[in-house]
């Protein structure tokens, strides 16, 4: 039986359209890239490389024929610029807004930069997209708008207060697309990503995600640190599955009111649970891993567990779980290796 995203994916091929991904030599920004190349779609690219990076860009170049990648025009820019936004949304059909500073700490240390090119940014983005009539608006939310509240699955319409500053931006960024749909009849689609992993995704720097940030622990035979008890849960999300998510969203003609709708697998995964994970797949490629991991302080601003209901997505846009998180890891692992590796 096809699915709804093999339909999709067939349309598009046999119907090109303009697609602008912001955020576009970021992780996820990339492997939308590289999925809708692949797919012969025309796709405009802002990015300004304050965490996005080049070889991002190069390595999807290497993954492509020579024809997609002519369908492809970078612009280096900044969604905090409102010029760079009018000039990257002319003429496009689908905009994918992944462009944003994330990282929980990095919030707390630096409030003020996340707001502006989370909120500023967000909004430049917004007024451009409406002011240029694009057919759809996908935007990156976050699962952190869930906050305190503690029950689970977590349910798009029950949030409690938001746990950092990151968590504030990701909030009001559902509360500007529901005022631009009341007020200005431009409906948009928010995709609360949970914990989302995969190839290009930065293992360096002080805000790397836990998975990467690992992995490469583990290459280089470090000590790996688990901050807390090692029980905090959350529910991992492979890349592929986020990449599905906006491309039915975008083509989603349903919409009558902004939405907002979780993307993950409905699962809950504990960091431990993670360690072993990770530890038998490099283990699969070789790579033994013998040390055992050292506990420390729980981290300021994050929740105990998380994990996502996913049947309004399922119902709205037709999403369904490509990639577990064993099988993700698994999957992701070859290029974690081949990557990392080379740097030991």
């Amino acid at each position: 039986m096809t699915t709804r995203y093999e339909q999709v994916k067939a349309d598009l091929q046999s119907n090109p359209k303009i697609w602008l991904i912001t955020g576009v030599a970021g992780f996820i920004g990339s492997n939308l890239l590289e999925a809708l190349l692949k797919l012969d779609q025309t796709v405009v690219g802002l990015d300004n490389f304050a965490t996005g990076h080049q070889h991002n860009l190069d390595e999807v170049q290497g993954l492509v024929t020579e024809q997609q990648w002519l369908r492809f025009k970078f612009i280096e820019g900044d969604i905090r610029n409102l010029d760079d936004c009018n000039k990257a949304v002319s003429g496009v059909d689908y905009v994918l807004h992944q462009a944003a500073l994330g990282s929980v700490p990095r919030s707390i240390y630096d409030p003020i930069t996340t707001n502006q090119a989370n909120i500023d940014g967000f909004l430049n983005m917004l007024v451009a997209s409406k002011d240029e009539e694009v057919k759809s608006f996908t935007y990156a939310a976050s699962s952190s708008t869930y906050g305190d509240h503690p029950a689970l699955p977590k349910q798009e319409d029950v949030i409690g207060n938001p746990l950092s500053p990151y968590a504030v931006t990701k909030y009001v960024n559902e509360l500007y697309a529901s005022v631009f749909s009341r007020t200005y009849n431009f409906h948009s689609t928010g995709l609360r990503y949970f914990n989302v992993f995969g190839p290009r995704q930065d293992p360096n720097g002080a805000y790397a995600a836990v998975i990467p940030k690992w992995t490469a622990a583990m290459i280089q035979n470090e000590t790996l640190y688990i901050n807390g008890d090692g029980e905090t849960s959350r529910d991992f999300c492979f890349v592929d599955n986020a990449v599905q998510a906006n491309i039915l969203s975008a083509v989603n003609g349903e919409l009558k009111s902004s939405e907002i709708i979780n993307v993950a697998c409905n699962d809950r995964t504990t960091l431990n649970q993670l360690f072993e994970l990770i530890r038998q797949a490099l283990n699969n490629q070789s790579i033994h891993y013998k040390k055992n991991p050292e506990y420390r302080d729980f981290r300021a601003g994050d929740v105990r567990h998380s994990q996502a209901d996913i049947g309004k997505a399922g119902r709205l846009v037709g999403y369904e779980v490509l990639y577990r998180v064993g099988d993700g890891i698994e999957k992701a692992m070859s290029w974690y290796v081949a990557t990392l590796a080379k740097n030991i």
